[in-house]
């Protein structure tokens, strides 16, 4: 597996490394074949959150069973405020049974508001700093949705690494990448196919470790194939061809700008709703000629986009700030709800 430096921290990183986004699905036997495979197949990083469910925990096993000295282990917080902070990191400790956590994060930080208060006095990075200058924590990290946000991140010199979408058809942080790269600041890749909508997914981690700039790319995975797949792309370091490169930005192209990349932040829906199992299948139904698959496996959903009563707490929560309700509407007269 190839390494890459992660920036200023000099943490060597294979360049893929292992989202831990999807784990919590698994099973806690699953969970360590999965880690133990990533470390086999030459996979040193993870990355795992407070608000990936039982993420944490499930990681946490497979490294005990591994070793913690195989992994550099990046985790991440949404609290903003010292105290809170203070405890997250507590309980990252515990649930990844480990002394110390190499790179902890401040998570999806959205607006200026919340930036604002992480970096304030009584902010989280208080908490987090602190915590490095005990031992508890080795580097100090920020994730974001926002290039505007991240561009402020970077130049206060108080961060490590950034982390940011990015994929053929995300490609809005190629600067704020380059910049970082100056800065020695490490670059971590989420949403390396766009939530799940990029199909040719080989291609799309190929295109993103083109990027000289990037240090790791995180895509989810779990499933043993999955991580077999994933890592040999990070073995066998190769360009796109011109061919692969076309049907590649063919499918970019395709999906446009106004979809669902998965990522969950929407939910709890109040009246139950998976919204992102909606856009889901409206895709089968859209892209991949499955229509009638798409419409039964839609039609046997205990709740559906129909049943949106339209409260509108779902956007806000998006990072994409897409227009959910009206997206909701749209499925259900793709999929015969009306």
């Amino acid at each position: 597996m190839h390494k890459r430096r992660l920036g200023k921290t000099n943490f060597e990183v294979s360049i893929i490394g292992f989202g831990g986004i999807p784990i919590q699905k698994v099973s806690k036997e699953e969970a360590i074949e999965l880690i133990m495979t990533a470390n086999k197949q030459g996979i040193n990083f993870i990355d795992t959150a407070r608000g990936y469910g039982k993420s944490e925990e499930l990681i946490g096993y497979g490294i005990e069973k591994c070793g913690r000295d195989k992994f550099i282990i990046a985790t991440k917080s949404p609290v903003r405020d010292y105290e809170g902070m203070k405890k997250e990191i507590e309980t990252s400790l515990k649930a990844l049974r480990t002394d110390f956590i190499d790179l902890y994060q401040l998570h999806l930080v959205r607006t200026e508001e919340q930036y604002k208060m992480v970096m304030s006095e009584n902010g989280a990075l208080r908490a987090l700093k602190e915590a490095k200058s005990k031992g508890l924590i080795k580097e100090i990290g920020i994730t974001s949705h926002d290039v505007s946000i991240l561009g402020k991140a970077i130049e206060t010199g108080e961060f490590a690494t950034i982390q940011f979408p990015y994929s053929p058809v995300e490609r809005q942080g190629e600067k704020l990448f380059e910049r970082a790269n100056k800065l020695d600041i490490g670059v971590i890749i989420m949403k390396p196919v766009a939530g799940g909508a990029i199909k040719n997914v080989t291609l799309s981690l190929r295109f993103i470790i083109e990027n000289p700039n990037i240090s790791v790319v995180i895509p989810g995975m779990d499933k043993i194939n999955q991580v077999i797949e994933n890592s040999s792309v990070g073995k066998d370091v190769k360009p796109l061809t011109d061919e692969e490169r076309t049907v590649l930005m063919k499918e970019a192209e395709e999906l446009g700008s106004e979809f669902c990349r998965r990522c969950g932040y929407c939910a709890p829906c109040p009246q139950g709703i998976d919204i992102p199992t909606q856009f889901v299948l409206e895709g089968y139904y859209l892209r991949y000629d499955l229509k009638d698959w798409a419409k039964e496996r839609y039609q046997k959903l205990q709740y559906k986009a129909s049943d949106c009563i339209e409260c509108g707490q779902c956007e806000p929560k998006c990072p994409y700030n897409l227009p959910i309700r009206q997206m909701l509407k749209r499925v259900s007269k793709n999929l015969g709800d009306d």
